[in-house]
């Protein structure tokens, strides 16, 4: 009887591992299928099987595919953003071929287009905020003119809030339209750029499963003009009646999308008219969203969804209540990542989670303004949001970490020691 495999499409530097031991405890054999395997690390600490192809083509993948079923029997398949998030229409596609469970491959790719995705909302009755379509400088200018500064400029398409930036006068508007319209920036392809209202206020993030909500998060943000995560933590503080509002806003999302399958997230900011829709994604949430879901309330995310890829029923019954929070690490400046001391005092504190960094010190950071700008995470839980909190803040504390300045440019004649970026391994 042939191997029962999982085809991972791409990896995850946040997730990837904790959906490869999640196959194998399922009796799967994880296969991943990426454009360059060696950016996943977690490949060769676990021996995993990986085979370089082209991602972004989706008949190299499915020749690989049934290259493949010629020796395993498919159970499922699935992927990452690390490639945009087109890769889960992609998904979407090799699993209508082989009659596997998974994603409407059209609403997938309704959804990724930022500009379709705000139409079918506002036509749903969906609280957005005022948006529009540009496709040069000009229209920029014009739509910025109609829906009234500070806006909102990003790429229609694209994911991590890369990007993305609060234009808060004409100066930053025609700086950043200039940046979005650039030749060498990876949107380009599909170079319409979303305008749209800056909407005020607490930020909440939805994790759906099928047509349920399975957690409501919270989450802070660095200092405009960008919008980089600092601290994330569920369960979201909401009063039940805010609660309802937005379990029933994320509901209309997935219904107005037609997302009926499969995980999503829902980002909101709650304003004066309530909570408004900022963006919604067809696939889970990343970075460390599946291991805080788990920890307060008791829900495996990431086993559940394979368990849903392969065919079987899923189990999103809450067995606690508990308070997770994450601090995001990240550099107040570009530079170099000095020796960092402490991770181990801060790990070994009760109630602490994991302290990790992604990336080893003499790394050059050059921050983007976008999700790739962290550098590592301490999580924590308790059973109470105060004390997850202050278990947090006693952690951090403990890590002393810093970011040396660049140091000029040597004179001729004279050594200087060259430092490479690390590889993305998101």
């Amino acid at each position: 009887m042939p191997r029962r495999a999982l085809i991972l499409i791409e990896g995850s530097r946040s997730n990837g591992l904790l959906y490869f031991q999640a196959a194998q405890r399922l009796g799967l054999h994880p296969i991943t299928l990426a454009a360059d395997p060696a950016q996943y690390d977690y490949l060769v600490a676990e021996s995993g099987e990986a085979i370089g192809v082209d991602t972004d083509n989706f008949e190299a993948l499915l020749r690989e595919c049934l290259r493949l079923r010629a020796t395993y029997e498919i159970a499922g398949i699935t992927g990452f953003t690390t490639r945009g998030e087109s890769v889960y229409a992609t998904v979407g596609k090799l699993c209508r071929h082989f009659g596997l469970p998974g994603p409407n491959p059209v609403s997938v790719e309704r959804c990724c287009d930022k500009f379709a995705q705000r139409q079918l909302l506002a036509r749903a009755g969906v609280p957005v905020p005022s948006f529009r379509l540009a496709a040069n400088a000009t229209d920029v200018e014009s739509a910025a003119a109609k829906i009234g500064l500070p806006v909102i400029v990003k790429p229609a398409v694209g994911n991590g809030s890369s990007g993305v930036r609060l234009c808060r006068d004409a100066d930053e508007l025609a700086e950043h339209t200039t940046y979005l319209l650039g030749e060498k920036n990876p949107w380009r392809s599909s170079p319409n750029i979303l305008v749209e209202e800056f909407a005020l206020g607490s930020f909440y993030d939805v994790v759906t499963m099928g047509n349920s909500v399975v957690a409501v998060g919270a989450a802070d943000f660095g200092c405009p003009p960008h919008f980089v995560p600092c601290q994330s933590m569920f369960p979201a503080k909401l009063t039940e009646k805010e609660h309802k509002r937005i379990e029933d806003v994320s509901l209309n999302c997935l219904r107005a999308l037609d997302l009926g399958w499969g995980p999503a997230n829902i980002e909101f900011r709650w304003t004066e008219r309530g909570p408004v829709v900022m963006e919604v994604n067809a696939r889970l949430p990343g970075w460390t969203t599946p291991r805080l879901v788990q920890l307060a309330y008791g829900v495996d995310i990431i086993n559940e969804h394979i368990k849903l890829v392969i065919g079987n029923e899923c189990n999103l019954r809450t067995t606690h209540s508990h308070a997770a929070v994450a601090r995001f690490l990240v550099p107040d400046r570009d530079g170099i990542l000095a020796p960092v001391d402490g991770t181990s005092r801060a790990a070994a504190v009760p109630g602490v989670v994991e302290v990790r960094f992604y990336v080893e010190p003499g790394t050059r950071i050059i921050r983007k303004g976008d999700y790739l700008d962290i550098i590592g995470h301490v999580i924590a839980a308790s059973p109470t949001r105060t004390r997850a909190e202050a278990v947090l803040q006693r952690a951090t504390d403990l890590i002393d970490w810093s970011i040396t300045p660049f140091q000029p440019p040597s004179e001729p004649g004279r050594s200087g020691t060259a430092f490479l970026a690390a590889p993305d391994k998101s």
